[in-house]
């Protein structure tokens, strides 16, 4: 064996050895960290120790490698290849680091927190991915010798031509981004189109934000049409939202004893179905003589707009029920119609 190909195996074992050490730090101490954060309040730590997931073995790699470039001599020509891989290896998996933690940390900030998970537009992952590579692509090329002001030159006038030639993805792409800057929608939102579909504001990416109907389909929207038209958000201000239901009872009834029926069937129906909501009673308000009924509203509420479905299904039920019992009649759309006998005979004679 020549003292070259002894020196590159001492290199591959240093390269080995240290590629081990970092996949046991990741074991035996960064699990044990990822737990301590799991359990912990603050999500950042989450994010901070979710970054490093695979990334501890490739840079014992790195470092063992190099600690052998260092006790070992090899050619010149192969030490510079050698450095200048090492050294892009690791630019890559630090930008990787750093784009996994950006991307988290502005997940966290920007996205919704239900049902144990956060949710955000996958468009901040993109954008922040790949500012983070660019950057890194950078100063690989700068290492390299290469120089980046006429890249960059390049760029910017080549720039318009690729602007003309991708308006249409390049406006979706900023109305995206506009629609979560305004922090007027959010992924987990539940929303209201302009032209009517309703459902679950599931995702907004670089082109299209995507919505799951109660139907459970999806409904995808270019980003710029979304911005410009008319929403309605029943999230915000907050979840809760008024639902108010239609009765009518018969002339014959006492109104103040329909009131007291009908607001303590409300309330028990509202505290059995939504138990979380709170400092809200129901009430009604009496509006209108009708052709056979005293029509009045039911103001009652429910925690969000899904709930409304089931609260006015228990409610109905009980309220016929209670109705039934306390003798108050829901009457039977009626009409009452006089005829003159006598001036139809003579107008037919």
């Amino acid at each position: 064996m020549t003292p070259v190909q002894y020196d590159l195996l001492r290199i591959c074992g240093w390269t080995l050895s240290g590629a081990f050490a970092g996949w046991l730090t990741d074991l035996l101490i960064l699990r044990r960290f990822r737990a301590y954060a799991h359990r912990s309040d603050s999500a950042v730590d989450d994010v901070v120790f979710g970054a490093f997931n695979g990334l501890l073995p490739f840079w014992g790699a790195l470092l063992g490698l190099r600690l052998g470039m260092h006790w070992n001599e090899l050619p010149d020509q192969w030490n510079e290849l050698v450095m200048r891989g090492v050294f892009i290896v690791a630019v890559v998996t630090v930008c990787l680091w750093i784009a996994r933690m950006a991307s988290g940390l502005l997940h966290r900030a920007t996205g919704r927190v239900m049902a144990g998970t956060s949710r955000s537009a996958s468009i901040i992952g993109i954008i922040t991915r790949t500012i983070v590579f660019i950057g890194g692509a950078l100063v690989v090329l700068h290492d390299l010798g290469i120089s980046i002001t006429p890249m960059l030159t390049a760029l910017g006038v080549g720039g318009l031509a690729v602007a003309l030639a991708l308006q249409d993805t390049l406006t979706n792409l900023f109305a995206g981004i506009q629609l979560l800057a305004s922090r007027q929608l959010n992924v987990g939102d539940f929303v209201k189109l302009e032209s009517g579909e309703t459902g679950y504001l599931t995702d907004i990416t670089w082109r299209n934000t995507t919505i799951r109907a109660l139907s459970n389909h999806l409904i995808v929207v270019p980003n710029a049409k979304l911005a410009s038209s008319i929403i309605q958000n029943h999230q915000q201000p907050e979840p809760e939202e008024a639902v108010v239901m239609q009765v009518g009872v018969s002339y014959d009834s006492d109104l103040d004893h329909v009131e007291q029926v009908t607001i303590d069937t409300a309330r028990e129906v509202v505290k059995r179905v939504q138990p979380g909501l709170k400092d809200f009673d129901p009430f009604i308000r009496y509006h209108t003589f009708a052709d056979s009924s005293i029509g009045f509203s039911v103001i009652m509420r429910a925690t969000e707009f899904t709930e409304r479905y089931v609260l006015m299904h228990e409610f109905v039920k009980a309220l016929h029920r209670r109705y039934k019992a306390e003798g108050i009649v829901i009457p039977y759309p009626m009409r009452t119609l006089q005829i003159d006998m006598q001036h139809s005979l003579i107008h037919e004679h």
